[in-house]
Order: C-alpha cells, then structure tokens, then sequence
C-alpha cells in the first residue's frame, strides 16, 4: 500500500511533533508538510498550487488540522485549504467537544474529528475514515452533541430556505459571533478588521434578516441551530 502524504497543522511544535509519529508510525501515511497557523498553512497551500516543481502528485491528501489557531478562525482554514487543494480531506484534531465546534468543522468540509485527549487508535481510524470517503466521529464525544448532528440535516435545509442564506459569507461569519455574544471590538481583531467594519456587517445583517436588537438576533439564530444555546 503505498502511504498517504499528510499536511499537519498545529501551533504546538510539542504536540505536532508527537502527532507526527503517530501518524507515521502506522506504516501507512507520511507527514509532508507541517504549519504553526492559519498563514503559514495558507502560504504551504498556496505554493504546493503555484509553483511549477510542486507536481500533484506531491501534494498532500489528508490534513490533521487542530482549528484552534491563534491568527484566524480554524473552520475558515479548512475552507480555505480545500479551495487551495481539491479533493483534500480532513481530520479535525481538537481539545473541543462542545456542539460549536463539531458542527461547525463538519460544515467546512471536515470528514473526521478527533478529540486530543482520545488513543491514538481513535486517530488511526479517523485517517482510515476518510481515505474511504467516509466520516468519522470520536467515540469520545458526548451523547448529547451526537443528538444535535443527527439534527444537522434538517437544520441545513432550514438555513438554506432562509433569509440567512442571504447573507454574504462575512457576514455569516460576523452574525455567528454576534449571536454567541462576542463583543464588536473582539470580532474586529479576530478577524482583522476594523470595528467600523463590524458595525457596519452588523446593520446590514440586521437589515437582511429583519431584526430589531441583538436579543432577536440571538433568538433567530438559535431557531435556526447556527448556535447552540444549551450547549
């Protein structure tokens, strides 16, 4: 069989180093390329696409992505790569199990998400997972978000009949975090952007959907499973 090539990206070289044995200690996939942040997988992504040495053949078919960055939003990233790399499959490996995080992973186009605390076990067969196309789950995660994905379908038809689906892509971004309560000022510097940027996504977000106070705008957005407020 011949081995996978595998991009890590993590911003701990300690754990990044640890996860790189795992993965090659199975004997069937080879680490390629390693990246700290969202910028340096983005530059590795981007240079693997346009330089004339980097063939295809070469390039990466699974990426180990640990979405808590410090530059950027993780779920952006997984994007973001995908647009970079067709056909690149992830593996979401995270301390995170809250029903955020999972959903919004499998939403930016994770096939597998693995918690950092689970064996390396759990890691080999969410590789195995997605080398047949197929998802993977942690066992490790809790019943109750389990329960919240079975509804990720019929939450997806209702966001894509919605005036949400509406919205640009920023502004989704923008009115997710809103309605997790996230402050202006710390969007802005997440995103890096200014705050008068943020104001400005927000009055028209607000327009768009019809809604009066950011009360409404929470309860809209927990109506239609963007947030999870029980979580």
């Amino acid at each position: 069989m011949n081995c996978r090539r595998v991009m890590l990206v993590d911003d701990h070289p300690l754990f990044r180093e640890g996860l790189k044995a795992l993965v090659q200690q199975t004997g069937h996939y080879v680490v390629t390329a390693e990246a700290g942040s969202c910028a340096e997988a983005l530059a590795l992504a981007r240079q693997m696409t346009q330089d004339p040495a980097q063939t295809p053949e070469a390039r990466p078919e699974i990426a180990i992505v640990d979405i808590s960055l410090p530059d950027g939003s993780g779920t952006e990233l997984l994007r973001e790569l995908q647009q970079h790399l067709p056909g690149l499959r992830v593996v979401v490996v995270s301390m995170h199990c809250k029903i955020e995080f999972v959903s919004e992973s499998f939403r930016a186009g994770a096939g597998a998400y693995v918690l950092k605390e689970s064996s390396a076990e759990s890691l080999a067969q969410a590789l195995a997972a997605v080398c047949r196309n197929e998802q993977y789950l942690d066992s490790a995660v809790s019943p109750k978000v389990l329960q919240k994905l079975m509804e990720f379908s019929n939450r997806r038809a209702m966001i894509s009949d919605s005036p949400y689906a509406r919205l640009t892509k920023r502004e989704q971004q923008i009115f997710r975090l809103l309605a997790e309560g996230v402050h202006p000022s710390e969007i802005a510097t997440t995103l890096f952007i200014s705050r008068k940027t943020v104001d400005n996504h927000r009055a028209n977000i607000m327009s768009k959907l019809g809604l009066a106070s950011t009360i409404e705008l929470v309860r809209y957005a927990a109506r239609l499973g963007v947030v999870d407020l029980e979580a």
